[in-house]
C-alpha cells in the first residue's frame, strides 16, 4: 500500500517531497494537494513572506517620523518645540504690533489747511514748522519724497509716548518704537549715535515715558540742520504758498 500524505502546508509538503527523494520514490507517488488545498498552501506562503516584513521596523523617513521628532531631522531622539508653531505665534505677535501701529500713527494728522499767514511762519523757524499739525503734515510729505520719512514717525512716536501713564502700554509701546526706529535690523533705522543707542538698550528693561528723549533730540536737530532747508527751497511748499495766495485774493 502506498503510503499517503497529509500536505498542511508548504514547510511539510517539502518535507515530503524530500522523504520521497531519500527514499528513491517519484513525485508522483506523493500525493500533490488538489485546488482548494493549494489554494491555501498559497494563502500561508504570502502570509509566511509578509510577517517579518510587516514585524521589521522601517527605516525612519519622511513618511514614518517618531511622534517627537523635531522639524530639523528624521531621528525621534529629540522632543524639542516645532518652530512652525513658534513662527505662527512670533506672526501673530508681529501682526497684532504693527495693527497698533497703524492706530498710534495716521498717515496725516488731523488737522485743518494752514492758513496763509501760518504756512508764512513755517520759514521763521524750524519751531513754528513742528509746533502745528498742519506743519508736521506738510513737513512729513516733503520728507516723504526724500525717502527719509521715518525720521518724522520717529519724532511723533516719541511725542506719544510721553503721554502714556499705564505701564504695560509703556512697556508695548517702547518696544514698538525700539523695534521699527531703533533696532539695526528695521529697514526704518534712524540715524543715532553709538551712546545713544547703548543708553536705549540699558533702559529697555524698565523702559519709561522719555527714555527715547536723548534719541528724539537727535532726530530733531537732524531735520532741522539737513531736511527743513530743503524743504523751504522746494517746490511743494512754494507751490502751497501760491496756492494760499491765491485764495486770499479771492477772498
Amino acid at each position: 500500500m502506498e503510503p499517503s500524505f497529509l500536505i498542511q502546508g508548504p514547510a511539510m509538503w517539502t518535507r515530503a517531497v524530500a522523504r520521497g527523494e531519500r527514499t528513491g520514490g517519484n513525485k508522483k507517488d506523493i500525493q500533490e494537494p488538489m485546488g482548494s488545498e493549494r489554494v491555501e498552501m498559497r494563502k500561508r506562503q504570502v502570509c509566511a513572506a509578509q510577517g517579518p516584513a510587516a514585524a521589521a521596523p522601517g527605516p525612519r523617513g519622511v513618511g514614518n517620523r517618531g511622534p517627537n521628532a523635531c522639524c530639523f531631522c528624521w531621528c525621534c531622539c529629540c522632543s524639542c518645540s516645532c518652530l512652525t508653531v513658534r513662527n505662527q505665534e512670533e506672526q501673530r505677535l508681529r501682526s497684532a504690533s504693527y495693527e497698533l501701529r497703524t492706530e498710534d500713527l495716521p498717515i496725516c494728522e488731523e488737522s485743518p489747511g494752514p492758513s496763509l499767514e501760518e504756512a508764512s511762519a513755517w520759514a521763521q523757524s524750524f519751531d513754528k514748522l513742528m509746533l502745528t499739525p498742519a506743519g508736521r503734515n506738510a513737513f512729513r510729505e516733503f520728507l516723504r519724497t526724500e525717502f527719509s520719512e521715518e525720521n518724522m514717525l520717529f519724532w511723533m512716536a516719541c511725542e506719544e509716548l510721553k503721554k502714556e501713564a499705564n505701564k504695560t502700554t509703556i512697556e508695548e509701546k517702547a518696544r514698538i518704537i525700539y523695534e521699527d526706529y531703533v533696532s539695526i535690523l528695521s529697514p526704518k533705522e534712524v540715524s543715532l549715535d553709538s551712546r545713544v543707542r547703548e543708553t536705549i538698550n540699558r533702559s529697555m528693561a524698565e523702559p519709561s515715558p522719555h527714555i527715547f528723549d536723548d534719541a528724539q533730540l537727535q532726530i530733531y536737530t537732524l531735520m532741522h540742520r539737513d531736511s527743513y532747508p530743503r524743504f523751504m527751497n522746494s517746490a511743494l511748499y512754494k507751490d502751497l504758498l501760491r496756492s494760499l495766495s491765491e485764495k486770499a485774493v479771492e477772498a
